[in-house]
């Protein structure tokens, strides 16, 4: 990439949030997303819930012109709330991105990204984007929408379609 793409980081966790568990996904995320060409310009931790998620979405998409992935929350335990938080804070829903993590996921023998239920979108200038919580499944989760996140970003800040 000829210029760096801005990015921010937000892991949703309960333990994470209260010090019982370390953010290893988030870390993941920084060191593939610098090896991608992206830099991390923040990364946050809130606990898992609705307004949690919301809040900290729409505070990290306000005036920011870049990527904001989310890590965790995107299961089916009683506390992933992070894809109904999300939509909460989305302008506008991006379902191809969520879909295309899903097909990934499923390939070679694994069938774990059924059970993810993230999903992308936008607001204002900012790409949001959920991952699961395991430092495998978030990495792998933006591998999958790598190819097109340049694009999008510049499509978001005004640029024609090719």
């Amino acid at each position: 990439m000829s210029e760096s793409l801005l990015t921010k980081i937000l892991t949703v966790s309960d333990g994470v949030a209260a010090g019982t568990r370390q953010d290893t996904s988030s870390q993941a995320l920084a060191d593939r997303l610098e090896l991608a060409g992206f830099e991390v310009v923040e990364r946050r931790v809130v606990p898992d819930g609705i307004e949690s998620v919301r809040d900290a979405i729409i505070d990290l998409a306000e005036g920011f012109a870049g990527l904001v992935l989310t890590t965790g929350g995107t299961g089916f335990g009683p506390r992933d709330l992070t894809p109904e938080g999300t939509t909460e804070a989305v302008e506008r829903s991006a379902p191809g991105l969520a879909e295309a993590i899903r097909i990934a996921s499923n390939g070679a023998g694994r069938s774990l990204g059924m059970l993810s239920r993230g999903i992308a979108g936008t607001r204002g200038m900012s790409l949001i984007v959920n991952t699961p919580g395991s430092t495998t499944g978030a990495v792998e989760a933006f591998e999958a929408v790598e190819p097109v996140l340049g694009h999008a970003l510049e499509l978001l800040r005004g640029a024609r379609p090719h």
